[in-house]
Protein backbone atom coordinates (compact mmCIF):
# COMPACT_ATOMS: atom_id res chain seq x y z
CA UNK A 1 0.00 0.00 0.00
CA UNK A 2 1.45 3.42 -0.94
CA UNK A 3 2.44 5.66 1.95
CA UNK A 4 -0.24 8.30 1.25
CA UNK A 5 -2.98 5.66 1.08
CA UNK A 6 -1.73 4.03 4.29
CA UNK A 7 -1.73 7.40 6.09
CA UNK A 8 -5.28 8.09 4.88
CA UNK A 9 -6.42 4.66 6.13
CA UNK A 10 -4.82 5.31 9.53
CA UNK A 11 -6.57 8.69 9.82
CA UNK A 12 -9.89 7.07 8.89
CA UNK A 13 -9.41 4.35 11.50
CA UNK A 14 -8.53 6.96 14.12
CA UNK A 15 -11.67 8.98 13.29
CA UNK A 16 -13.79 5.83 13.61
CA UNK A 17 -12.24 4.99 16.98
CA UNK A 18 -12.79 8.55 18.23
CA UNK A 19 -16.42 8.58 17.06
CA UNK A 20 -17.08 5.18 18.68
CA UNK A 21 -15.40 6.23 21.92
CA UNK A 22 -17.44 9.44 22.02
CA UNK A 23 -20.71 7.59 21.42
CA UNK A 24 -19.81 5.01 24.09
CA UNK A 25 -19.02 7.76 26.59
CA UNK A 26 -22.30 9.56 25.89
CA UNK A 27 -24.34 6.33 25.93
CA UNK A 28 -22.83 5.42 29.32
CA UNK A 29 -24.13 8.71 30.75
CA UNK A 30 -27.70 8.52 29.48
CA UNK A 31 -30.28 9.15 32.23
CA UNK A 32 -33.29 7.15 33.40
CA UNK A 33 -31.65 3.76 32.97
CA UNK A 34 -31.20 4.28 29.24
CA UNK A 35 -27.45 3.69 29.61
CA UNK A 36 -28.20 0.00 30.19
CA UNK A 37 -30.34 -0.45 27.08
CA UNK A 38 -29.07 1.99 24.42
CA UNK A 39 -26.00 0.62 22.64
CA UNK A 40 -23.40 3.13 21.42
CA UNK A 41 -24.11 2.10 17.81
CA UNK A 42 -27.75 3.21 18.20
CA UNK A 43 -26.60 6.57 19.49
CA UNK A 44 -24.07 6.82 16.64
CA UNK A 45 -26.77 5.90 14.15
CA UNK A 46 -28.99 8.64 15.60
CA UNK A 47 -26.24 11.25 15.32
CA UNK A 48 -25.35 10.29 11.75
CA UNK A 49 -29.00 9.96 10.73
CA UNK A 50 -29.81 13.41 12.11
CA UNK A 51 -27.17 14.91 9.85
CA UNK A 52 -28.10 12.89 6.78
CA UNK A 53 -31.81 13.55 7.35
CA UNK A 54 -31.04 17.27 7.44
CA UNK A 55 -29.31 16.98 4.07
CA UNK A 56 -32.23 14.88 2.75
CA UNK A 57 -34.81 17.46 3.83
CA UNK A 58 -32.75 20.40 2.52
CA UNK A 59 -32.32 18.76 -0.88
CA UNK A 60 -36.01 17.77 -0.95
CA UNK A 61 -37.02 21.35 -0.18
CA UNK A 62 -34.72 22.67 -2.89
CA UNK A 63 -35.85 20.19 -5.54
CA UNK A 64 -39.59 20.17 -4.82
CA UNK A 65 -40.20 23.46 -3.04
CA UNK A 66 -37.92 25.72 -5.07
CA UNK A 67 -37.33 23.95 -8.40
CA UNK A 68 -40.84 22.40 -8.48
CA UNK A 69 -39.73 18.89 -9.36
CA UNK A 70 -42.47 16.26 -9.01
CA UNK A 71 -42.56 15.00 -5.43
CA UNK A 72 -41.66 11.35 -6.21
CA UNK A 73 -38.58 12.47 -8.20
CA UNK A 74 -37.49 14.94 -5.51
CA UNK A 75 -38.02 12.36 -2.75
CA UNK A 76 -36.01 9.81 -4.72
CA UNK A 77 -32.98 11.97 -5.45
CA UNK A 78 -32.86 13.44 -1.94
CA UNK A 79 -33.15 9.97 -0.42
CA UNK A 80 -30.45 8.51 -2.69
CA UNK A 81 -27.98 11.23 -1.77
CA UNK A 82 -28.67 11.03 1.98
CA UNK A 83 -28.76 7.24 1.95
CA UNK A 84 -25.37 6.97 0.26
CA UNK A 85 -23.87 9.42 2.72
CA UNK A 86 -25.44 7.53 5.64
CA UNK A 87 -23.97 4.22 4.45
CA UNK A 88 -20.47 5.67 4.14
CA UNK A 89 -20.57 7.41 7.53
CA UNK A 90 -22.06 4.42 9.35
CA UNK A 91 -19.55 2.05 7.75
CA UNK A 92 -16.52 4.21 8.55
CA UNK A 93 -17.45 5.83 11.86
CA UNK A 94 -20.24 3.99 13.62
CA UNK A 95 -19.91 0.29 12.80
CA UNK A 96 -16.28 0.49 11.57
CA UNK A 97 -16.71 -2.41 9.17
CA UNK A 98 -13.80 -3.99 7.30
CA UNK A 99 -15.97 -6.25 5.13
CA UNK A 100 -15.71 -6.09 1.36
CA UNK A 101 -17.59 -3.02 0.15
CA UNK A 102 -19.23 -4.65 -2.91
CA UNK A 103 -21.29 -7.39 -1.23
CA UNK A 104 -22.00 -5.19 1.78
CA UNK A 105 -23.18 -2.32 -0.42
CA UNK A 106 -25.47 -4.76 -2.28
CA UNK A 107 -27.11 -5.84 1.01
CA UNK A 108 -27.38 -2.20 2.09
CA UNK A 109 -28.95 -1.30 -1.26
CA UNK A 110 -31.58 -4.03 -0.85
CA UNK A 111 -32.44 -2.75 2.65
CA UNK A 112 -32.49 0.85 1.43
CA UNK A 113 -34.82 -0.05 -1.47
CA UNK A 114 -37.33 -1.70 0.89
CA UNK A 115 -37.04 1.26 3.26
CA UNK A 116 -37.48 3.70 0.39
CA UNK A 117 -40.54 2.01 -1.07
CA UNK A 118 -42.36 1.65 2.26
CA UNK A 119 -41.18 4.42 4.57
CA UNK A 120 -40.26 7.16 2.12
CA UNK A 121 -42.22 6.87 -1.09
CA UNK A 122 -45.45 5.22 0.08
CA UNK A 123 -45.77 7.16 3.34
CA UNK A 124 -44.42 10.42 1.87
CA UNK A 125 -46.53 10.60 -1.26
CA UNK A 126 -49.53 8.96 0.41
CA UNK A 127 -49.66 11.50 3.21
CA UNK A 128 -49.00 14.39 0.82
CA UNK A 129 -51.91 13.18 -1.33
CA UNK A 130 -54.07 13.36 1.79
CA UNK A 131 -53.09 17.01 2.26
CA UNK A 132 -50.19 16.70 4.70
CA UNK A 133 -47.33 19.11 3.91
CA UNK A 134 -44.62 17.16 2.07
CA UNK A 135 -41.97 18.10 4.67
CA UNK A 136 -44.13 16.82 7.54
CA UNK A 137 -44.90 13.68 5.54
CA UNK A 138 -41.15 13.17 5.12
CA UNK A 139 -40.63 13.52 8.89
CA UNK A 140 -43.31 10.86 9.49
CA UNK A 141 -41.54 8.60 7.01
CA UNK A 142 -38.28 9.20 8.87
CA UNK A 143 -39.83 7.82 12.06
CA UNK A 144 -40.56 4.56 10.24
CA UNK A 145 -37.11 4.64 8.65
CA UNK A 146 -35.27 4.90 11.98
CA UNK A 147 -36.44 1.57 13.29
CA UNK A 148 -36.11 -0.31 10.04
CA UNK A 149 -32.71 1.00 8.96
CA UNK A 150 -31.00 0.67 12.35
CA UNK A 151 -32.21 -2.92 12.59
CA UNK A 152 -31.03 -3.65 9.04
CA UNK A 153 -27.63 -2.02 9.60
CA UNK A 154 -26.98 -3.57 13.02
CA UNK A 155 -28.01 -7.17 12.32
CA UNK A 156 -27.80 -7.56 8.54
CA UNK A 157 -25.55 -5.06 6.71
CA UNK A 158 -22.79 -4.75 9.33
CA UNK A 159 -23.19 -8.21 10.88
CA UNK A 160 -19.44 -8.82 10.48
CA UNK A 161 -18.54 -6.22 13.10
CA UNK A 162 -17.54 -7.44 16.56
CA UNK A 163 -18.84 -5.20 19.33
CA UNK A 164 -17.84 -4.99 22.99
CA UNK A 165 -21.47 -5.79 23.94
CA UNK A 166 -21.57 -8.68 21.45
CA UNK A 167 -19.14 -11.52 22.17
CA UNK A 168 -19.58 -13.00 18.68
CA UNK A 169 -19.87 -16.67 17.80
CA UNK A 170 -18.98 -19.25 20.44
CA UNK A 171 -15.45 -20.65 20.31
CA UNK A 172 -15.34 -24.11 19.12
Amino acid sequence: MPVAEQARAQRSTARGRQFSATMAAIAARLPLGLARIVPPTLLGFAVISTGTFGSDLALLTLLHGQLHWPLPAALTLAYLAASGLGYLLNRALNFRSDAAVGPQAAVYTAAAVVNYLVCILALGTGQAALGVDYRLARVAGACCEIGFMYTALRWVVFRDVQRPDDPGPPAG
